[in-house]
């Protein structure tokens, strides 16, 4: 028969661990008010960060953008801001046309195609129309996958008949087809299906609200400025604010990738225009050594998968690396003026374009 002193060694861990977890909690919250009274101006504001930060994000989307069943979304028709035009077909403005009946030359891509952090003279499709003097259509949309840069391109071809079609990418736009969502907003994907591809997720539904899209713990441990503020210090934010639902394991986007241009030749084919594949490089290549190495990797292999589909094709790193300092080719995350400017003249010489 057991005695009330003979279970009470059997509570004892289970009240140990009560205190540790009473300790934790209590630290963690004498923490949490620490550090928002070291701010003060959180002390009596208690926001959830993640939805705050993916409401702006929302909002300036939708300002900036307008929802497309095959592509997820497109530059607005008509959307002007500071330094930014955007015109029929969400293509942004790259100056008055050069006199003369030529065609026109496509420029599809992601945010450095499309020029972000700089104005619309100062984008490279901007300069690539002013070295050639041939219009030039910018149709680079900003955080696009290398599967909607094809999609893009095959869609605005058929409208303009161009001379050429320059697809630029970075490496992380092969990463970004292994996803169904992007920064909140739903795109499309392919599958793999036997030796070719499947689109998938079309018509793409609009944008979810924000708090629709926040999990259990973003929706609690959101609320915490001690959370935020260790992940700030981590650099992790991207992916705690972030709204990504990924459907391929990584790795999937390379054989994606490469089978995406398959469909740039046959568009090549189909269109008469001559491809040319360009691969443009994200600024912290110039910073981690171990990331450029990987970021080169998964360049060259899509390049390779390029060419042997018959597609020209042109690596700016050389060219980049060439310079003084590569890191001064940037604003923050996207070319400056003088970045743009030296891709223009690589994109020409590719091209085999020159002035009028």
């Amino acid at each position: 028969m057991n005695t009330p002193d003979a279970q009470r060694p059997r509570s004892e861990p289970f009240r140990r661990a009560a205190l540790v977890l009473l300790s934790l909690l209590v630290g963690l919250g004498l923490l949490e008010l620490g550090l928002r009274a070291a701010t003060w101006s959180w002390l009596f504001a208690w926001p959830n960060f993640v939805l705050d930060a993916r409401k702006v994000l929302s909002e300036r989307d939708t300002g900036r953008t307008a929802h497309d069943g095959r592509l997820g979304y497109v530059p607005r028709d008509g959307y002007t801001a500071a330094g930014i035009t955007i015109g029929a077909n969400g293509l942004r403005d790259t100056g008055p046309a050069p006199a003369g009946a030529r065609a026109p030359i496509l420029a599809v891509g992601d945010s450095f195609t499309f020029g972000e952090e700089v104005g619309d003279s100062e984008t490279w499709p901007s300069d690539l129309q002013r070295l050639t003097g041939r219009r030039v259509l910018n149709g680079g949309v900003s955080g696009y996958g290398f599967d909607q840069i094809v999609l893009r391109a095959e869609a605005l071809a058929p409208l303009y008949r161009p001379e050429a079609i320059v697809v630029a990418f970075i490496a992380d736009d092969i990463r970004r087809t292994e996803m169904r969502r992007l920064w909140s907003a739903d795109k499309p994907y392919f599958d793999l299906e036997g030796d070719g591809l499947r689109l998938r997720n079309v018509p793409v539904p609009p944008r979810a609200p924000a708090r629709e899209t926040l999990s259990f713990w973003q929706k609690t441990l959101g609320y915490s400025f001690a959370f935020d503020f260790i992940l700030r210090r981590l650099d992790q934010l991207h992916d705690w604010y972030g709204d990504h639902i990924r459907v391929h394991p990584r790795g999937t986007g390379e054989r994606i990738s490469c089978l995406l241009t398959a469909r740039l030749a046959e568009l090549q084919k189909s269109s008469g225009a001559k491809l040319l594949l360009v691969a443009e490089y994200d600024p912290v290549v110039w910073d981690d050594p171990r990331f450029a190495a990987e970021q080169r990797r998964l360049t060259a292999g899509l390049l390779a998968c390029a060419g042997k589909n018959g597609l020209a094709t042109l690596d700016t790193y050389e060219a980049m690396a060439a310079t003084p300092r590569p890191r001064d080719l940037y604003v923050l995350w996207h070319m400056n003026a003088a970045g743009n400017a030296l891709i223009a003249r690589l994109v020409a010489d590719a091209l085999g374009l020159k002035g009028p």
